[in-house]
């Protein structure tokens, strides 16, 4: 396929190497100038977008979504596929969507889960909203960039199955670092606590797969003093995403807010910019009641 891919960081790069290695026509454009031995680029998006039978975005949040919105849809040929793999809020995604189908195209919103590693393997998870047409004309870009993809109906579902997503994610760790700090007061060793734990009912994804203890359980960024595989500063972006819909949608979600507002906290006010989201645990574990 002729594709055109805008927002070359660090998720999308390797999104767009991928699949210019699998066979595809990429053609890609960054507004930093981010430039590839794998494909070409162009100066502006609108370049970037012309002829493509499929558009990729991948974007820093809604807002400027909707400004490359209004500047590569009017440029897009007419029934080409708009598909977003931003994480942004509902709203937008669903704008964004409106106004693409209203130019002929077809939308999917399609946010992913498996971090930069799994842009670079292809082993991504695609979370999809829109049109099942659309959805079947990207199936091939999905099988080369991830390992899965769910569509979930509607045009801002994927976004909605992100954020709920994440929002059990970054609740999860949460308990899981204060259950490792309780059991260090307690004077329980941490790889029993872990051998408990992960064939008990305490487990979790943050336990069992991303062990946020150092020498416990599979390698994760513990083992390699808290450099992200997933920041806290993105965990705290996805967890006001989903405070935002849940306000929107006039849902009740206590643990969801605690869990912001604690992100926020480490994030903006003590040392968790540009560490891993499961650097919480040495927070806890260094602090008294």
């Amino acid at each position: 396929m002729k594709i055109g891919f805008i927002g070359l960081g660090n998720m999308g790069l390797p999104m767009a190497e991928n699949l210019s290695r699998a066979g595809h026509e990429v053609t890609g454009h960054d507004v930093a100038g981010v430039t590839s031995e794998q494909f070409a680029t162009r100066a502006s998006a609108e370049e970037a977008v012309r002829d493509a039978e499929v558009v990729i975005t991948m974007l820093p949040g809604g807002e400027i979504l909707r400004r490359v919105a209004g500047a590569i849809v009017p440029a897009m040929r007419e029934s080409a596929v708009f598909l977003d793999c931003s994480t942004v809020d509902v709203e937008s995604a669903r704008a964004v969507a409106d106004q693409a189908r209203a130019a002929g195209l077809s939308a999917l919103d399609a946010p992913v889960s498996g971090g930069i590693g799994g842009a670079k393997a292809g082993t991504l998870t695609f979370m999809v909203g829109g049109d099942a047409e659309g959805f079947e004309r990207a199936r091939p870009l999905f099988d080369v960039m991830g390992a899965k993809a769910v569509r979930c109906g509607q045009s801002g579902n994927g976004q909605a199955a992100k954020i709920c997503n994440n929002m059990i994610l970054g609740i999860t760790m949460i308990g899981t670092c204060e259950a490792f700090a309780l059991a260090d007061r307690l004077g329980l060793d941490r790889q029993a606590m872990f051998d408990v734990v992960s064939t008990s009912s305490g487990y979790s994804w943050s336990m069992n797969a991303y062990c946020p203890a150092p020498g416990i359980g599979p390698e994760s960024p513990a083992d390699n003093d808290y450099k992200p595989g997933f920041s806290a500063d993105l965990m705290l972006k996805d967890l006001r995403l989903a405070q935002k819909a849940a306000e929107s949608a006039g849902a009740d979600t206590p643990l969801g807010l605690a869990a912001r507002d604690l992100y926020a906290r480490f994030v903006e006010e003590e040392d968790g910019a540009g560490r891993d989201f499961s650097a919480m645990l040495p927070r806890f574990a260094g602090r008294q009641r």
